[in-house]
């Protein structure tokens, strides 16, 4: 799918931006909840602040299977810490009253969406100011009563290709897909392995066959370098494990702040460089 949703939404203006500029986009990662509920909108406005320019806030969940063991341990905490989906969006809204620009998405499991309803999720998401979501375990084949819920309240749907998909995968999935595509540089689950930059070129190469969508690449990104390193061929890098560990190494997210801003600040500066 090519950008020629209805109208343009904060995740097209922003990349429409970034293209103007010549710059790469940096996506960042942390999970609703982690280090407090009460702590999760001022890390929202830190990502920002520090040079962020999507947030993917995860929905917690109790088997999230795409993820390595930092990711899961953040979705433990944030359990514990009673975040939900609807808490999730309650958060959205808040971090709204302050930043009415920044793209949010929801990334998170399919079973809390079913649990809520999928008109009751795309309500809850547009009511809260997102502007769309990554269901990590909805296959392309069943997506589509989502997709066209999203579609019909200019809201994106971001999917997953993988380095196994296939072309025909890759055309299925990006027919559907909006906003940009989230290319996993890895075979693994999050935070493991080591970047094949040659692999990420090429599979980079095979999705823009299908579509002109952006595409950002995730999983194994650490540091300014490896974001940069993979921003060279993609539209931009989208960090995750590292910032969640920072989280759970911290007494609270609120003791996380700075050290999170400093961390996206190297990430913003390599990616700038």
């Amino acid at each position: 799918m090519s950008l020629e949703s209805k109208q343009e939404n904060r995740i097209d203006r922003r990349f429409a931006q970034l293209r103007g500029e010549g710059r790469k986009a940096l996506v960042t990662y942390i999970v609703a909840g982690d280090g407090g509920l009460e702590n999760t909108v001022a890390l929202m406005h830190q990502l920002v602040a520090s040079g962020s320019d999507l947030i993917e806030l995860g929905v917690p969940f109790s088997d999230p299977m795409a993820e390595g063991p930092v990711i899961q341990k953040g979705h433990e905490r944030a359990l514990e810490n009673k975040a939900s989906l609807r808490k999730c969006l309650e958060l959205v809204k808040e971090f709204r009253n302050r930043d009415a620009d920044t793209p949010v998405i929801l990334m998170g499991y399919a079973n809390p969406i079913v649990k809520m309803g999928l008109e009751a999720f795309a309500d809850g998401l547009q009511e809260a100011g997102a502007d769309g979501a990554l269901t990590v375990d909805l296959p392309a084949e069943e997506a589509g009563p989502l997709n066209a819920l999203l579609q019909a309240r200019d809201l994106r749907n971001i999917f997953l290709l993988t380095p196994t998909s296939s072309d025909a995968r890759i055309e299925q999935i990006t027919r559907l897909a909006s906003g940009f595509v989230y290319y996993v540089s890895l075979k693994g689950v999050t935070g493991a392995g080591h970047l094949d930059l040659d692999s990420v070129r090429e599979n980079l190469g095979r999705i823009r066959r299908h579509t002109d969508l952006p595409v950002c690449v995730g999983f194994g990104i650490k540091d300014g370098a490896s974001a940069k390193a993979v921003s060279a061929e993609g539209d931009g890098a989208v960090v995750g494990s590292v910032l969640v560990s920072a989280i759970g190494e911290s007494v609270d997210g609120a003791a996380a702040k700075d050290r999170i801003g400093a961390m996206v600040g190297e990430m913003r500066a390599a990616l700038d460089s």
